[in-house]
């Protein structure tokens, strides 16, 4: 088995755009960061210390921990590597294996041919060390190695994780193009919200923001949500320790209840899959979902976080009605948000302009494969002062 208390190299991956929100959270867990990319960052702790992190981390998608690292030129030597690995110490013969491979080497072509030498690799030690193998297949249920291996070097890891943790296992009705859960956190982490302030959201779809936004504001691990991981399922792993860490996250709760949390849309079944996806995830009580325009969304009168999510035109909508319904944001922010802070998330530029505001900031995302913008307006109340000659406004900054 793997040593709980062994110092190892952990990765950590994440969506692009991501890794500055997600050193955030590993350091806010006291664990210093050693390196950091666009898809994840690097650090030095222990397989206790990555089970910590699978359940608290919001942006993270897998925990990856490191078991060896070597040179590699082709598929043989790949296979004599990963052959020479003592897996008899680290897999029950009864338990179930998969394999995932991101492969970057003029030897292979497929990274599935890597992945498939993996699994030969490990069976058939596990076949001459103990007289049986794993099941292996493409599930990420259970035991899950992870290459990477680009030019000659190679690492290999055990993935922590098993499934992504963007699988916060919540969302049993997704309704239509919903976001990515750690993606909907890294978005509401980056409006700055913690819970003392309104969080409102119109056009909410299946929850997802909303979600996120009150897992955030009550302090709750997400990982809780959670009853399998892939750590679960190396030999001899410490379930009491996992046990105990559980018992000390159901423990980290705000110390007051957070401000109001609205979600609405037009559409009553998003709101019927929203509301679902809320009391699956243990919040709902948190959450006051209406049927309504985006227009009509109640607006406390104590100012806070107001974030939208509207169409942009590359799965969803046509480009004419969502022109109309961008300046009515506009129109929303403007008559009925003063005083609050305005957030827009969209993948098109070119709407966000009829939006007829200033961006007081802009945030890149990527959703999927879509280069996205958060974009941030101050929305004041009553008459501002003109700016002294020489002095910017936030207003004087454009969407894009």
């Amino acid at each position: 088995m793997l040593d709980p208390d062994a110092p190892r190299t952990l990765r950590i991956t994440c969506a692009p755009g991501l890794a500055p929100y997600l050193q955030q959270e590993v350091e806010d867990l006291g664990l210093p960061v050693d390196d950091a990319d666009a898809t994840g960052v690097e650090l030095t702790a222990t397989l206790l210390d990555a089970m910590r992190l699978n359940l608290y981390l919001r942006t993270g998608l897998n925990v990856l921990c490191l078991l060896e690292a070597f040179t590699c030129t082709d598929a043989d030597e790949l296979y004599e590597r990963v052959n020479a690995v003592a897996w008899e110490e680290l897999v029950d013969p009864d338990e179930y294996v998969s394999v995932v491979a991101n492969v970057n080497t003029p030897t292979i072509t497929d990274w599935r041919f890597a992945a498939l030498r993996i699994k030969d690799a490990v069976v058939d030690r596990m076949s001459w060390a103990v007289g049986t193998r794993p099941d292996s297949g493409p599930l990420r249920e259970h035991l899950v190695i992870h290459l990477h291996w680009h030019g000659d070097r190679a690492q290999l890891y055990i993935n922590t994780s098993g499934r992504k943790l963007s699988d916060r296992n919540y969302r049993k009705i997704p309704h239509k193009a919903p976001m990515q859960e750690t993606l909907a956190a890294a978005v509401v982490l980056a409006t700055g919200y913690d819970g003392s302030v309104p969080f409102v959201n119109p056009m909410c779809g299946s929850g997802t923001l909303a979600i996120e936004a009150a897992l955030i504001a009550s302090g709750r691990p997400p990982g809780l949500l959670r009853s399998n991981f892939g750590f679960m399922h190396l030999k001899g792993y410490p379930a009491d320790a996992w046990q105990a860490l559980r018992r000390e996250a159901k423990k980290v709760r705000r110390p007051a209840a957070p401000a109001p949390i609205i979600a609405t849309d037009i559409d009553a079944k998003a709101i019927l899959a929203a509301r679902r996806n809320a009391e699956t995830a243990g919040v709902h009580h948190l959450i006051r979902f209406e049927v309504c325009d985006f227009a009509e969304t109640p607006v406390p009168e104590t100012p806070g976080v107001m974030l939208l999510n509207p169409e942009y035109g590359e799965r969803l909508g046509s480009m004419r009605a969502l022109e109309a319904t961008y300046a009515r944001i506009g129109d929303f922010f403007k008559q009925r948000c003063p005083g609050w802070t305005g957030w827009i998330f969209t993948g098109n530029r070119e709407l966000a302009k009829k939006i007829g505001l200033r961006a007081s900031r802009r945030i890149e995302f990527f959703n999927a494969k879509i280069e996205c913008r958060l974009l941030k307006y101050e929305l004041y109340s009553g008459t501002r002062r003109p700016p002294r000659d020489g002095e910017t406004t936030p207003s004087d900054h454009p969407a894009d």
